[in-house]
């Protein structure tokens, strides 16, 4: 998580009245899975064996231990692009995006992508 992403979420947290940020996936959009985040307020009720806590400078990222092969080593980034801001994620377990970044396809022949 850059710095950016720790502040830009840091804020988020307490907007929120939130504890952590989980990083989860779905299936869906334009190449297979799409990125979900949502705030948790009890962090110490979500985590669990199946949870994987990600601690940078003070911001907590979650991940459920399902999810973790499909995004295991993203870089969540926050940038500005015109007018807008929005968290970027850089997976290096993605083998192809959308035009807008918010889903992705992973490499079928790799037996470790996919939960």
């Amino acid at each position: 998580m850059t710095d950016a992403a720790q502040q830009h979420v840091r804020r988020q947290l307490d907007k929120e009245g939130a504890d952590a940020l989980v990083l989860g996936i779905t299936e869906s959009g334009c190449n297979g899975y799409m990125y979900e985040l949502r705030y948790v307020a009890d962090q110490a009720g979500t985590v669990a064996d199946s949870v994987r806590a990600f601690d940078f400078d003070g911001v907590t990222v979650l991940v459920e231990n399902a999810d973790w092969p499909l995004v295991g080593g993203t870089e969540i980034d926050y940038v500005t692009e015109g007018l807008n801001a929005v968290l970027k994620f850089r997976n290096p377990n993605a083998s192809g995006e959308c035009g807008c970044g918010e889903s992705f396809s992973v490499d079928a022949s790799n037996p470790d992508a996919g939960p």
